[in-house]
């Protein structure tokens, strides 16, 4: 998609953390941007941030795990506009705790949030970019699903690892069809998830994989290059390449090599 101007954007989770700094990073490029968060302050809040930078933008309360709230969303932008050119999935939450105290009502919170989200989205949203025969697709991974540096979040990474293998097998559908798929793969970014984190049992803190923190303005611009340049996979820290380089030339050594970096008194 190498001309964004003019173009309609739909940015879930959109109120805050990364949601909010791709939001910001679209409308200079006069794309019109709707906000959909659940928090309906916050996606207000966002809209005024775009509306007085010059920006034009939506901010509306939604919650990803009711596909009529995304129906709402993409109706809005074509009743306004008549069109919706760009998908941004990026709602997410995490559950922390040993694998065996994280309870299945977490384990479904999370399946709900994260992943299905993602195919309420591509139920919504794909027949129209489809029709158009043009548009892009943005979901929101992470590297722990790329790689495992943790035993703390098994629903996060087992969804974000999900929406990985459901972003590669979904742009064999549709870019051929001039529909665009970026996958996002952010490490450690300052936000505010932790206010959607939930601990199970004993286990008070989170392992963080071994990465620098890197400022959420910085990843809505590296998406928004990916949308203009058609780019899949987006890595917010370039050394994960070797990372992943390693994993794949040997899973059975990286894993040894992770399990040396344990306290094994956990």
């Amino acid at each position: 998609m190498r001309d964004l101007n003019d173009r309609v954007a739909v940015v879930t989770g959109g109120g805050s953390g990364i949601g909010r700094a791709i939001a910001l990073a679209l409308a200079p490029r006069n794309v019109r941007v709707v906000v959909v968060d659940r928090d309906a302050s916050r996606a207000a809040a966002v809209e005024q941030e775009i509306v007085a930078a010059g920006g034009d933008g939506v901010g509306r309360s939604g919650d990803v795990t009711v596909e009529d709230d995304l129906v709402a969303a993409r109706d809005l932008c074509l009743e306004r506009w008549g069109r919706v050119d760009i998908v941004v999935n990026n709602a997410g939450v995490l559950a922390v705790g040993r694998p065996e105290d994280i309870p299945l009502t977490e384990w479904q919170r999370v399946i709900d949030v994260n992943l299905l989200s993602v195919v309420r989205s591509i139920h919504v949203f794909l027949p129209t970019l489809l029709a158009q025969g043009d548009g892009h697709v943005v979901n929101t991974a992470s590297t722990n699903g790329l790689y495992p540096y943790s035993f703390d979040r098994l629903p996060y990474s087992a969804t974000k690892a999900a929406i990985i293998a459901v972003s590669e097998a979904l742009t064999l559908y549709a870019r051929p069809r001039g529909v665009g798929v970026t996958c996002l793969c952010p490490g450690p970014v300052n936000t505010n998830i932790a206010e959607q984190v939930r601990f199970s049992g004993e286990l008070t803190t989170i392992r963080p994989p071994r990465l620098g923190l890197v400022t959420a303005a910085a990843v809505g611009d590296l998406v928004v290059d990916a949308i203009e340049s058609g780019r899949f996979l987006v890595l917010t820290h370039p050394e994960v390449h070797d990372i992943l380089v390693r994993h794949a030339a040997d899973p059975d050594r990286f894993l040894a090599d992770e399990l040396a970096t344990f306290d094994h008194a956990d």
